[in-house]
């Protein structure tokens, strides 16, 4: 993967999750249990990217 393609997609996730945490009304502790879910996913997903992590077997996209 490119890797103007992995700071494009790291950009829109980021956008993503600051556009639900200011514009959807929610009560703080699903906004954090949210954002640590999201922050975890996409460490993996990263990790896989670059091989770290390769025997999960989860395959997105």
């Amino acid at each position: 993967m490119p890797l103007l393609n992995l700071i494009i997609i790291l950009v829109v996730v980021g956008l993503l999750l600051w556009l639900v945490n200011n514009y959807i009304p929610m009560d703080s502790k699903i906004k954090q249990i949210l954002n640590v879910v999201v922050v975890i996913v996409v460490v993996l997903w990263l990790l896989q990217v670059f091989g770290i992590l390769g025997g999960l077997g989860i395959r997105v996209g």
